[in-house]
């Protein structure tokens, strides 16, 4: 549904045009669901009142935490009070599995740390977007991916023992397939359901190609199921569900009218210097002011493909491996006793990577026959207080784990037996 976790915004910042559009940031030309992107645009013209930002990271992650404190910072961000983090993984567009098992690493602390769990608390995941439009189908395939406990939990919890909570998912589709608001269809699940928190996950729209399916956000203020692309539906947060919601997003599609504009404000400043007539066209293109630079751009796109959103073309591999990163990540967070069997098997991993480099007849790191990238070890990132603004007390779940699903019982039709629930490894 190409979400946006802002609802609509109407404010009249002094000095700047009134804004009034989904997703797109307030006083520019500028589309965009990524709650860092937002701050990287608006906190270059000074520091924004109300809002407290931090980076950490390492040469595969780097991890954003944006916190919206007040209303005049909402206003600035267009994005409702609450905690935004992002984490920017490059490398993810290449299949890399030990650096999907360090991100799935860092993304279930940063989960565990934003859904504060401490106890038996139920989960509804929903998955939002259209299954049959590969770029929105993040959503459905993360519920596809995830460990289903509630039905298991209710007739027969004793297969499971301790150390899991009851979770329970839905994909509702879109209202073009359904005919019924995603929003409604969630709020009567959530009535009869009835759990302790809802968490949504929606594939998202950019600014920039480079943070196409490079980069995740989490948020506590719910979502907007399509308004990043201009749809306007029923939000999904706590004041219609009655419950917390966070979300979950990736983006996977930019405006082409965006990076057109980019594109022309680049082309401008390497122009500048070549020549008395390329300097004269560069003058023009940064006199004009974002909404004549669209409207020149949209004029020129309209006849041949009116409003164009941009997607790779590996979509539907990189949505493969992005969903069952965040599958696995959430299961883990939701379930201490998977997160409990996953550190065992990664510290088994981290050995294997140990003797592996004490025995010269062992492949290498780096060989064919080894996993490419960092094999990560210990705590990849590290630990510190975060600006957050909620005063909740965000203690990290700290195990060190691969993903490799324990040996869990079948939910078939023979889910009263004892066997093994086979599931797809990252």
């Amino acid at each position: 549904m190409f979400s946006s976790g802002s609802k609509i915004m109407v404010f009249n910042i002094p000095g700047e045009e009134l804004e009034t559009r989904y997703g797109f940031i307030p006083g520019f030309n500028i589309r965009t669901d990524l709650a860092l992107e937002a701050h990287e645009v608006v906190s270059a013209r000074g520091e924004i009142e109300g809002v407290l930002s931090e980076k950490e990271g390492d040469e595969d992650i780097t991890i954003h935490r944006v916190a919206v404190t007040t209303e005049q910072g909402a206003a600035r961000m267009g994005k409702p009070v609450g905690n935004y983090i992002t984490l920017e993984v490059p490398g993810l567009r290449k299949k890399n599995t030990a650096l999907q098992d360090k991100v799935i690493q860092v993304f279930y602390k940063e989960l565990q740390r934003m859904f504060n769990l401490n106890g038996r608390e139920s989960v509804l995941v929903i998955g939002l977007g259209n299954w049959n439009v590969t770029p929105d189908a993040l959503g459905p395939r993360v519920v596809r991916e995830l460990f289903i406990t509630r039905h298991i939990l209710k007739l027969k919890p004793e297969i499971l023992g301790s150390g899991y909570r009851s979770v329970c998912a839905v994909s509702p589709g879109v209202l073009g397939i359904t005919g019924i608001e995603t929003g409604e269809i969630i709020r009567g699940i959530a009535e009869h359901v009835k759990p302790d928190f809802i968490v949504a996950v929606d594939a998202l729209a950019a600014h920039r190609m480079s943070r196409l399916h490079t980069t995740i956000q989490v948020s506590d203020t719910g979502i907007v199921p399509g308004s990043g692309v201009g749809n306007r539906r029923l939000a999904i947060d706590r004041r219609t569900m009655g419950v917390p919601v966070y979300a979950i997003g990736v983006p996977t599609v930019v405006d082409a009218v965006t990076i057109a504009g980019d594109s022309m404000d680049k082309m401008a400043e390497v122009m500048k210097n070549k020549s008395p007539q390329a300097n004269v066209f560069a003058g023009i293109v940064q006199k004009m002011n974002l909404e004549e630079k669209r409207a020149m751009i949209r004029e020129v796109l309209e006849p041949f493909a009116g409003d164009l959103i941009v997607t790779p073309k590996e979509i539907d591999t990189l949505i493969e491996d992005i969903s069952l990163v965040i599958a696995a990540s959430l299961d883990a967070a939701f379930h201490p006793q998977i997160a409990s069997e996953e550190e065992k098997r990664f510290t088994d991993t981290i050995n294997l990577h140990k003797l592996d480099h004490m025995n010269q007849d062992l492949p290498r790191r780096g060989s064919t026959l080894m996993p490419q990238g960092n094999i990560p070890g210990g705590n990849p990132l590290p630990q510190r207080n975060y600006p957050f603004y909620k005063p909740e007390d965000h203690r990290y779940f700290n195990p060190q784990f691969q993903n490799n699903p324990p040996q869990q019982t079948n939910q078939g039709s023979n889910a009263g037996a004892q066997g093994p629930v086979q599931r797809k490894p990252v």
